[in-house]
């Protein structure tokens, strides 16, 4: 599966490549990775690890990693990925989401889950759209049941966080049958 280029008139997804490093390298220090997950970015070599590790990912096909730019902005955001691809049961993650300071609260993260939403259902065809985040999370929790997301169970003590914290994941879907719906309702003034 080959990542392409996603874009609508205020976000744009380019496959992150390496020398993508430069322009994330100072968003990275705005933010917190590892309160609620097991990533840490806060430094020039954990960022190169980060992303290398999406790489790694990408090459074994379980992962399609992003840099977001802001086309309002003008500036690269953060970064994103569809992650855990499973091909023959069509189920993804949408998740690995974080944006800098300027960009959180702005719009840009609605329009950059209606991307890959639509790519994900209407383009790769899968079945399913999974987001796992710490039960703890209530702003990003709060962000996926504003975009449809259904709330499955409580995967309870699943992920090891870097401070050695075991968190529970609280965790999401869409389905497929259910992306029309969404997208005439809560994507209505995207998808025109």
């Amino acid at each position: 599966m080959k990542a392409k280029t996603l874009k609508n008139k205020r976000a744009k997804l380019l496959p992150l490549e390496p020398f993508h490093y430069r322009d994330l390298l100072p968003l990275s220090k705005q933010v917190d990775l590892y309160k609620y997950g097991a990533s840490d970015i806060s430094t020039p070599k954990k960022l190169k690890k980060y992303m290398n590790e999406a790489f790694e990912k990408k090459e074994q096909g379980l992962s399609l990693p992003f840099i977001i730019y802001d086309k309002k902005l003008e500036r690269f955001a953060g970064s994103t990925r569809f992650g855990n691809i499973d091909k023959k049961n069509k189920v993804v993650q949408i998740g690995w989401t974080w944006l800098g300071d300027d960009f959180r609260g702005s719009g840009l993260n609605h329009h950059i889950k209606f991307l890959m939403l639509s790519y994900a259902f209407e383009k790769l065809y899968f079945e399913r759209v999974e987001f796992r985040i710490d039960e703890r999370n209530m702003r990003s929790r709060r962000a996926v049941e504003k975009i449809g997301g259904v709330l499955e169970g409580v995967l309870r003590k699943d992920t090891l966080t870097r401070d050695g914290f075991r968190r529970s994941s609280a965790c999401y879907g869409i389905l497929r049958e259910e992306w029309d719906e969404i997208k005439a309702t809560i994507f209505k003034d995207l998808s025109t």
